[in-house]
């Protein structure tokens, strides 16, 4: 999906990587996937955040269940190649929202006198939009990197195939305007 260029007016935002897991590798466990440029528009956002000294928060996802490729203990819970550096915060949750796992991320983004964030990571229509909906909730300035996300093929309850793409377009029209502005790396990067 392609997004119109946008101006945007960050000031000091976190830059929150959502569960950017070697599991997510699994084909067999997950299908086919969209946006082969997600890990490289998220490393090429983590080095603009070194450069600013912006804070940066990277988000695991310990999954509870046995089948997962994220469950702790195996390396599909390891972080990818891409997602360098030592977070200012590693915030570990079982759930979809960032804002529900520990240590808790509204605090801690409060604390620190955050008001605004960046959504990037896994999956674009899971973790990320939920991420991006409790944060506009709880009154952040959220900016969802479309394409620093990426999702997979879903099957619809009818057994039709969504196509991953498909996905990543409803979920920036339902987050843009209403909890997030949805944008590209390339407006993040202006």
């Amino acid at each position: 999906m392609q997004i119109p260029p946008r101006h945007l007016a960050l000031n000091r935002a976190a830059l929150v990587v959502i569960d950017v897991q070697r599991g997510f590798d699994d084909t067999v466990y997950w299908g086919r996937r969209d946006n082969p440029a997600c890990e490289s528009n998220i490393a090429a956002l983590l080095v603009q955040w070194r450069e600013l000294g912006w804070p940066v928060v990277f988000v695991r996802h310990d999954s509870t269940s046995d089948a997962s490729p994220l469950r702790p203990g195996q390396a599909g819970n390891d972080l990818k190649p891409e997602v360098t550096g030592i977070p200012d915060l590693l915030v570990t949750k079982s759930v979809n929202s960032s804002f529900h796992g520990t240590p808790d991320l509204d605090a801690w983004l409060r604390a620190n006198g955050i008001e605004q964030i960046v959504v990037t990571g896994i999956s674009t229509n899971h973790c990320c939009e939920t991420t991006a909906r409790v944060g506009g909730n709880l009154g952040y300035d959220v900016y969802f990197a479309l394409d620093a996300t990426h999702s997979f093929d879903r099957t619809a309850p009818d057994g039709t195939v969504i196509p991953a793409a498909t996905l990543a377009a409803v979920t920036a029209t339902n987050l843009d305007r209403e909890f997030a502005v949805v944008c590209s790396t390339a407006d993040i990067l202006r």
